[in-house]
């Protein structure tokens, strides 16, 4: 039992001081070992040392911290994760291919810079994911995804697994250490080792190898359950450090100095003041590529100067002052074994090459898209011939030339089927495509990925309806088109193979609660050719039901703005069958709602003309995604920050510091019922 003294101001518990101790000390080893790759002790006395802090924390639970060591995987598997509006967007960067592309950069941001003096910081482009790392009061408080670069998920869970992060930031290393709030910008990644360790635990378990540690990577943050994430071991490379709504130094080399200094993981990195030496830096670290214990696939420039960063701005896309300069797609020699068809949910049918299996830029490439049939012919590609392939980006195999040297007579030529691979449907290319399709609407490949398509988070988001459920649905023949799902019963579902009885009535929950989506998400989830999910928004805030969106002509749709001929035409040929007119009956008889909700928006699209909205919390009635919607159809804007500009934040339960930022500048919050007085006062 802990001795303790006698309690008062100043006075701590023996036990007190022993967890402080084992924490600063266990925090420190995983430093050494995860960031410096300098361990100084064995994993069984790092075992010891965590087995009795754990302990000493079972016996006194008020001494419980959220930046123990021991608390990096905790609690149950999440549902899910929700969403998150990056404070910053999170973008992409332009891509340069070869040395003219930096000089044409370095031309654009010397102009740019209008003769005042210009550095860089050249960085390895790690081959991982990005991830965005929010610090309160020096303790980390989330971990978002990049997503779509505005919107990611919420996965802090997974997040405070990774060693390599640290869970406090240190007290002493000062400068974006005494601001409030930090975000931390880096990679998630895989080294090497780990990845080929997890692919050999993944075969004796009789489950798929990962393609490649990018891909591994990315499904490993997104489990639903820690421990897994734990198991995996990812690490990060931090890269950039922003403090509220601005870059926390003057200078990028100076942020990366100060993650170094405050625990984080950097990657190799060079001050250079001419492009000349940010070309010798990449040339350098491509000689040095396979030497490092991660996979790369080129380097990052940026402009030095944060100040000069935020003058210089970005497109829609990317920041005019960064540029991935990509090392050259990595190539191998190997033979097509096969030649087989795949059959999408447009029915468009695209020829595979089947590969005997070869290394490339660290994955095993089995596989490789020939398009389609004009491009085979564009190749001269027999079955049986050797072929030089690439991964474009170092991620996408594609054939890139026949090696006519090495063939044997053996060869066989291919021809498309006229007949679906799948279904035996008639197989038609409409003149002037290069894609032949299946026609056939009950094929069951098309019905498959339509199903998919449909379910999908930014269609209709049924949560739990995934590949091998899509598989079961297919073959048991238990829905004939999507609207079959709405027919599917709890005793259906339990009779599947691994489809428990909580399981099934989570499917229908999600399945009921979809019928509540907007028209948006309904016109995207179609699957209409041509229709991505702007254009669906676009075409269900000017039809306002699915039933005007099927009325209108050709020149009507084509007088739309944005949409243009080839949508037009497209969208009035989905509509103009039979089958797809039975369809959507189908749905509005099962209680879909096929009509914009009437608060979306309505004839007067201008009624938010000049109002500027923050959305922070979560909301009960509608998701994030679907309030910056509505906003939008009304001619307001969503923004990501809050400032004396905002006209309203919408506050939803657990709102965080935007909340807080709102009240201290005198900005007016409206909470989810105000908010849906003011939608219903304006249509």
């Amino acid at each position: 039992m802990a001795k303790t003294s006698t309690r008062g101001a100043g006075t701590t518990t023996a036990a007190e001081q022993e967890i402080e101790r084992l924490r600063e000390e266990l925090r420190r080893h995983e430093e050494l070992y995860y960031v410096y790759d300098n361990p100084e002790i064995s994993d069984a006395d790092y075992d010891a040392l965590m087995s009795r802090l754990q302990q000493l924390e079972a016996e006194h639970p008020e001494l419980a911290a959220a930046d123990s060591p021991t608390q990096r995987v905790g609690g149950r598997p999440a549902e899910g994760f929700e969403e998150y509006v990056h404070r910053r967007p999170m973008l992409s960067l332009d891509n340069s291919y070869n040395i003219e592309d930096l000089r044409a950069f370095d031309e654009r941001v010397k102009r740019l810079a209008d003769g005042r003096r210009l550095e860089y910081v050249a960085e390895l482009k790690i081959d991982g994911l990005s991830i965005s790392l929010h610090y309160e009061g020096g303790l980390l408080a989330r971990g978002v995804t990049r997503g779509d670069g505005r919107r990611g998920e919420d996965v802090t869970q997974n997040v405070r697994t990774i060693r390599s992060i640290p869970l406090r930031l240190r007290d002493d290393v000062g400068g974006a250490a005494e601001l409030p709030n930090i975000e931390v910008r880096g990679e998630a990644y895989l080294s090497r080792k780990t990845f080929e360790r997890i692919n050999a635990e993944r075969e004796e378990a009789e489950e798929p190898r990962f393609a490649n540690p990018r891909n591994a990577a990315a499904g490993t943050i997104r489990q639903l359950d820690p421990k897994i994430v734990d198991r995996r071991r990812l690490a990060l490379f931090a890269y950039d450090v922003i403090g509220g709504d601005r870059k926390a130094f003057a200078t990028h080399y100076e942020g990366l100095e100060w993650l170094e200094r405050a625990g984080f993981q950097v990657s190799h990195k060079r001050l250079c003041p001419t492009i000349d030496e940010v070309i010798e830096f990449c040339n350098e670290m491509e000689a040095r590529r396979d030497e490092l214990e991660y996979e790369i696939d080129g380097v990052v420039v940026k402009v030095n100067s944060a100040a000069l960063q935020e003058e210089f701005g970005a497109t829609a896309k990317s920041p005019r002052w960064a540029i991935a300069y990509k090392y050259p797609a990595r190539q191998a020699t190997t033979q097509v074994l096969d030649i087989i068809v795949q059959v999408g949910r447009t029915g468009a049918l695209t020829p595979v090459a089947v590969l005997a299996p070869v290394l490339v830029a660290g994955s095993t490439v089995a596989r490789a898209t020939l398009h389609n049939e004009d491009e085979i012919k564009r190749l001269g590609l027999l079955k049986g011939d050797w072929v030089l392939i690439e991964k474009s980006g170092d991620v996408i195999p594609k054939v890139i030339r026949v090696v006519e040297s090495r063939r044997t007579g053996e060869e066989k030529r291919f021809k498309l089927p006229k007949a679906c691979p799948v279904c035996g449907g008639v197989v038609s290319r409409p003149e002037g495509e290069v894609v032949s399709r299946c026609v056939a609407a009950d094929c069951p490949a098309q019905l498959k990925a339509r199903l998919l398509h449909f379910a999908s988070r930014r269609a209709m988001r049924i949560e739990g309806l995934g590949d091998a459920l899509a598989d079961q649905f297919v073959q048991k023949r238990m829905v004939r088109d999507v609207a079959g799902l709405y027919d599917l019963t709890h005793e259906e579902l339990v009779a599947l193979e691994r489809m428990a009885e909580k399981s099934a009535s989570n499917l229908l929950a999600q399945i009921e609660a979809s019928k509540e989506r907007d028209l948006p998400q309904l016109v995207f989830g179609l699957g209409i050719r041509h229709v991505g999910e702007r254009t669906a928004a676009i075409l269900a805030r000017q039809f306002r039901t699915l039933a005007g969106l099927g009325a209108a002509t050709v020149e009507e749709l084509d007088a739309v703005p944005e949409i243009g001929l080839t949508v037009a035409e497209s969208v009035r040929d989905w509509f103009a069958d039979e089958g797809n007119q039975a369809l959507c009956e189908r749905l509005r008889g099962k209680g879909v709602r096929t009509e914009m909700e009437a608060n979306a928006g309505g004839a007067q699209t201008e009624a938010f003309a000049g109002l500027l909205f923050v959305l922070t919390g979560k909301l009960e009635t509608m998701t994030r995604d679907e309030a910056a919607a509505i906003i939008e159809a009304r001619g307001g804007r969503v923004t990501s920050s809050v400032s004396k500009k905002t006209t309203y934040v919408v506050a939803g339960e657990e709102a965080g510091s935007k909340l807080d930022k709102a009240q201290s500048l005198g900005v007016r919050v409206l909470d989810e019922a105000e908010f849906r007085e003011l939608l219903a006062g304006s249509v």
